[in-house]
């Protein structure tokens, strides 16, 4: 396998920086920078030299040399610790480029592991989630995906979809069998329906799992003037607003970013969303409506004033979406209808907010805590099991014969094995790993 290197910490100027090798050269090129023996090693081995190339000393620096049974890729790997001047990171670069090495490219390390068996497609994913989470609920939950745990899930399907494959080819092939030995319509049915029911509760999990991923963009909405922008640095706990009792004050679109209570939301206070002959304004509600097409939950913001006629068309704009009634200046109006939710971003009362976005999203706190498939990936290919189930269902209910059923469930097993990515492509892998970056 080709060698490659790549600069594994960010370009900047730092106390250290650490360059990552990889491939069949990775010891022998090494050897030639630093002068010492390492074929030899047959075990992780720390290894202090001084690197030099064409008579000029490059630096000091530290090896990590992992022989490729004990790597992370499963090839041979040198992880070099040198000063974090990029100059120096850039001169070590290039003499291994110039001894046979390439640079790497997107996710290639990690691609490798992939590949080489070292770990399913799942735990290669994770570490991308690992190095993109922004709290530490969602860096928690990556882990658990690195460590195998969320694989773990799949397991019990691929083990009952292949039991009842390897009962229908008895079934077919052996009929003379005892009945007990071979499959029958009305077993795969049941066995079908529990399957359908864990699915069903792994997709549940693994959608709520995914806001925990991704975050969540959360739009206020509402008449100029109901305290969007004081609800907003309310739940920002800073001025990020401009606050006037100035109708149309907000005409752009004001982002602020939180972690609620590990859950990643970005915020969206949209100007007041009315007609205006003021063109700067005009520019700022067409911004508005674009954020609110993408929110995953728009809070539509009123004040002591209840429903006015502007208020309720706005509601009505808004069918479809995942809406939170919410009525600010509470401190000013007693809660009357238990629908809504009641607040006060001036005296900074927002808790029951927080508690009704958790609620809108059917957020448990066990998903901050265990693993859950919540890749856009991951997910599509549960639905898409889900649906080849079906599928078997149904052909069960029209008395198909066996090795018709058995089809469907072999669609059911494929799609269970791509999740963990058996079987991958080149092609397949190229474009999952082209979104890590380079040195991973």
């Amino acid at each position: 396998m080709e060698t490659i290197v790549a600069l594994a910490t960010p370009a900047l100027v730092s106390a250290l920086a650490l360059i990552r090798v990889s491939g069949d050269a990775a010891f022998s090129i090494t050897e030639k920078l630093c002068g010492k023996p390492l074929n030899g090693i047959e075990k992780p081995q720390i290894v202090h030299a001084y690197l030099s190339f064409e008579g000029r000393n490059l630096d000091e620096v530290v090896l990590l040399c992992f022989p490729a049974n004990k790597s992370m890729t499963g090839e041979e790997v040198v992880e070099i610790s040198c000063h974090g001047s990029p100059l120096i990171a850039n001169e070590i670069i290039q003499a291994y480029l110039s001894l046979g090495a390439r640079y790497a490219v997107n996710g290639e390390f990690t691609s490798r592991a992939f590949y080489n068996g070292k770990m399913d497609l799942i735990q290669a994913e994770a570490i991308n989630d690992i190095i993109n989470a922004t709290t530490s609920e969602s860096k928690n939950v990556a882990m658990l995906s690195l460590k195998g745990e969320t694989s773990k899930l799949l397991n019990p399907f691929l083990e009952k979809i292949s039991a009842m494959l390897a009962l229908v080819e008895v079934g077919i092939d052996y009929p003379e069998y005892d009945e007990e030995e071979q499959a029958t319509i009305p077993a795969l049915l049941s066995g079908i329906r529990d399957m359908k029911k864990d699915l069903d509760a792994l997709i549940e999990k693994g959608s709520c799992g995914h806001y925990v991923r991704n975050g969540v963009d959360i739009a206020l909405v509402g008449e100029p003037n109901v305290g969007k922008s004081s609800l907003l640095n309310a739940l920002l706990a800073e001025d990020k607003a401009i606050v006037s009792a100035i109708p149309g004050t907000t005409r752009d679109v004001v982002e602020g970013t939180i972690s609620l209570n590990g859950l990643p939301v970005r915020l969206f206070d949209t100007a007041g969303i009315r007609d205006t002959e003021d063109e700067i304004e005009r520019l700022g509600v067409e911004r508005s409506r674009k954020a609110l097409e993408k929110a995953t939950i728009v809070l539509l913001v009123r004040d002591e004033r209840g429903e006015t006629e502007e208020y309720l068309r706005l509601k009505e704009t808004l069918q479809g979406k995942r809406v939170i009634e919410v009525a600010n200046k509470s401190d000013l109006t007693k809660p009357n209808v238990s629908d809504v939710c009641y607040v006060s971003a001036k005296n900074g009362d927002i808790e029951p907010l927080k508690k009704a976005i958790f609620d809108a999203l059917s957020l448990r706190e066990d998903v901050f805590v265990t693993p859950s498939l919540s890749s856009e990936r991951e997910l599509a290919l549960l639905r898409q099991t889900k649906t080849a189930l079906e599928e078997a269902e149904r052909l069960c209910m029209d008395n198909m014969t066996l090795d018709i059923v058995s089809a469907s469930l072999q669609e059911a097993y494929n799609d269970i094995r791509r999740l963990l990515g058996l079987d991958a492509t080149q092609d397949f892998g190229d474009e999952i790993f082209s979104r890590f970056c380079v040195g991973k």
